[in-house]
């Protein structure tokens, strides 16, 4: 059995999620083979430079015209003619992953980015192959891309997710409430006392952690200064080496600064509370980490949607400015029962064997027939 797992390099999430099924798969089943597999390193030059240049530009630099793009797509009298627009472009430039799919025709194809479930759901949809097609969808709200005719299984993240896609035409069973797939290191459990030893800091003082992806985006420097005389501080900068600078040199006593780490689990094993972006992967793994979240600076469209259901769980608040954010920490931290009531919530959702429960549809002989 041959199994592709694909993504696209525009967005951390995507590739950690398609990341986290790889390894499973390789760990857990050996004699499937199994390739990871970017779709825009076998698109032409400028469309994967304009795609993962434009994403990470809009995002961090002119996020009104993220905003004004994502409601354009997303508007239903308009929703036809871009989604033609963006299926002309997407296959004239993803011609060399077609031809590519077309030659090997894998038994499996497993998809976590919008743009490769339409190219090879429209491949399956034209007999051009003969893959299973799954698409993951790596966000809590459904963006009318990730509908593709030709696909057999969408695996989202929660029943309300579920019932979203159903709103949307999907039919219902098609789709399976599996959860997104995290990477197997967020299942870990740890001792706190001995994690606090090992990491430096105080078992006892009431811990937030502040990361916010890639970029260290939003007003973690204002938040920082707001917060060090109230808690203890675990501060993730990630690749930005301006922030990381600026606070260590603050030198405050209880806050922890760090650049780019692979050990986000371990920092939220011995955390309270989370201040982070909505993202789908960031609010999977803090769910299997049991983690109540306060959600700052969240992208228009996606992360505004995930930050909404979350909430209707009763998980997580958005902060609107720095002084919320204060107000929402200092009010967990003399509320502990607050704490105690969403973590509750948190076990009703999280979904610690998502990837499992993916890979037996892989396993099996038909998807159909997976539970």
């Amino acid at each position: 059995m041959r199994v592709f797992i694909v993504y696209a390099s525009a967005g951390a999430g995507h590739f950690r999620c398609a990341e986290a099924i790889y390894d499973f798969l390789k760990e857990n089943h050996p004699e499937i083979d199994t390739e990871l597999i970017d779709i825009l390193g076998k698109s032409n030059i400028f469309f994967r430079f304009s795609y993962g240049w434009g994403y990470h530009f809009l995002v961090n630099q002119a996020i009104f015209l993220w905003q004004w793009a994502y409601q354009l797509t997303y508007f239903w009298p308009l929703r036809r003619f871009t989604r033609i627009i963006a299926c002309i472009i997407n296959r004239i430039n993803t011609r060399n992953f077609s031809r590519f799919l077309t030659q090997e025709n894998p038994d499996f194809i497993i998809s976590t980015h919008f743009l490769s479930s339409e190219v090879t759901a429209n491949l399956n949809s034209q007999a051009k192959i003969k893959s299973k097609i799954m698409s993951v969808i790596t966000d809590f709200g459904i963006h009318p891309f990730w509908i593709c005719p030709g696909t057999d299984l969408y695996v989202v993240a929660t029943g309300l997710t579920k019932d979203l896609l159903v709103k949307e035409g999907v039919e219902e069973e098609v789709i399976k409430d599996l959860g997104i797939p995290v990477h197997p290191k967020f299942l870990r459990q740890y001792a706190k006392d001995e994690l606090c030893k090992e990491l430096g800091i105080d078992k006892n003082k009431f811990t937030i952690l502040i990361t916010t992806g890639s970029f260290g985006v939003g007003p973690i420097e204002a938040i920082v200064d707001a917060l060090y005389k109230e808690v203890q501080i675990l501060v993730v900068c990630a690749n930005n080496q301006r922030l990381y600078k600026k606070l260590k040199n603050k030198n405050y006593e209880d806050v922890f600064v760090f650049g780019f780490v692979n050990n986000v689990e371990e920092l939220m094993s011995v955390s309270d509370l989370i201040i982070t972006k909505p993202g789908g992967l960031s609010i999977s793994e803090l769910l299997i980490k049991e983690l109540v979240p306060i959600f700052i600076h969240p992208i228009p469209g996606q992360e505004t949607t995930n930050a909404r259901i979350l909430e209707k769980y009763g998980i997580g608040v958005t902060a609107k400015n720095v002084g919320d954010v204060k107000n929402t920490v200092l009010d967990y931290k003399g509320h502990p029962e607050k704490l105690s009531k969403i973590k509750e919530n948190i076990k009703k959702i999280k979904k610690p064997n998502a990837t499992e429960g993916l890979l037996n549809a892989v396993c099996q002989s038909g998807i159909g027939d997976t539970g």
